[in-house]
């Protein structure tokens, strides 16, 4: 579903080069979840930049369904992710002036779904995700576990082919983590969604089927684990 090859990636300062990813090789196949490990400076925010399209690499390709999207121009990768790309943040990067289900319609209204298409697709998201009589509320009325699930049922309502999970319990207490990660090892085993998920922590890692670890801009390891 999604094919990494031969991914390198440097930024150019002046005169100077900073070589961020070095022939980065890997796979993720459809309805996997997976773990990119790394700490911080490894290079796995790059990677996930590179990956959704947000960056284009220095070298090497990246295939999703078979799109390589380093060759498509700005405007088919903005149409591109709007279809196929669903994102997770730290942060939640709620709009806080609209209620939690006007934020999980708003990638529709992009997409011009009618509107009573899109509070019907993210009422039932919002149910899916154990908040649904929380839908008229607003995101500062919300706790950070909660703000965490508006999120993945915004991520999910454009039917994505994979999630891109930027350090999605980064802000949580353990308990809120383990009841995100729960929810997410629940939507990929019911519903098929492809998770990667971009983490600096153990725990979250080792819940997913597979790890992949970074380390200093290489890929050091693939480590396949039995989610739970």
């Amino acid at each position: 579903m999604l094919r990494v090859e031969r991914l390198s990636h440097h930024f150019q300062t002046g005169d100077e080069t900073t070589s961020v990813l070095q022939q980065i090789d890997f796979h993720v196949h459809k309805n996997e979840m997976v773990a990119l490990l790394g700490s911080s400076g490894s290079g796995k925010s790059t990677l996930l930049n590179l990956m959704a399209g947000l960056m284009k690499p220095t070298e090497g390709s990246i295939l999703i369904n078979g799109h390589a999207i380093e060759r498509m121009s700005e405007n088919q990768l903005a149409e591109f992710r709007r279809t196929n790309i669903g994102f997770i943040f730290q942060s939640y990067e709620l709009i806080p002036h609209l209620t939690i289900r006007e934020n999980v319609e708003l990638p529709l209204i992009f997409q011009s779904v009618k509107a009573s298409e899109r509070k019907d697709r993210a009422q039932q998201l919002l149910e899916q995700v154990g908040i649904g009589e929380k839908s008229n509320m607003f995101p500062s009325q919300l706790s950070g576990g909660q703000q965490q699930r508006v999120s993945i049922a915004r991520s999910l309502v454009t039917h994505p082919t994979v999630v891109f999970a930027d350090e999605p319990t980064g802000n949580l207490d353990t308990r809120t983590e383990e009841e995100i990660i729960d929810l997410l090892i629940n939507l990929n085993r019911t519903y098929g969604i492809t998770f990667i998920i971009v983490t600096h922590e153990q725990s979250v890692a080792k819940r997913t089927e597979r790890i992949l670890h970074l380390k200093d801009g290489q890929l050091i390891a693939q480590e396949r684990k039995d989610s739970n």
